[in-house]
């Protein structure tokens, strides 16, 4: 059984950082593509990033300079590493893996979702 769970949100003023954490049970980080996706309240899921086993990464356009996704193959954990953080990142961030093809711009794509955590900025 297949299971995601994210770590690290919390809520910080603008400007500041957070790290997520994505711990992967029954599933080898390394097969595939993972990512990060997110929802805010009242609005539809957008993509944040993605990376798939050769290291290829891709981001949507606001977060392009700000964040950075990794993966530590050894223990299993997909990471966000979010700096320079607005009011406008404020969203429920979920963990994501198993697509039929590696993307941020379709969620439908993704098979497997954690449960999220919650990323607050305050002006």
């Amino acid at each position: 059984q297949v299971q995601l769970v994210e770590s690290g949100g919390g809520s910080v003023e603008a400007g500041g950082s957070l790290r997520l954490s994505c711990t992967a049970s029954g599933y080898d980080i390394n097969s595939d593509c993972m990512g990060w996706f997110r929802q805010a309240p009242g609005k539809e899921r957008e993509g944040v990033a993605v990376i798939n086993r050769d290291g290829y990464t891709s981001y949507e356009n606001s977060v392009k300079g700000r964040f950075t996704i990794s993966q530590d193959n050894a223990q299993n954990i997909l990471s966000l590493q979010m700096n320079g953080l607005k009011p406008e990142d404020t969203a429920m961030y979920f963990c994501v893996a198993h697509p039929r093809f590696c993307t941020v711009h379709e969620s439908s794509a993704f098979a497997y979702w954690g449960q999220g955590t919650q990323v607050t900025v305050s002006s």
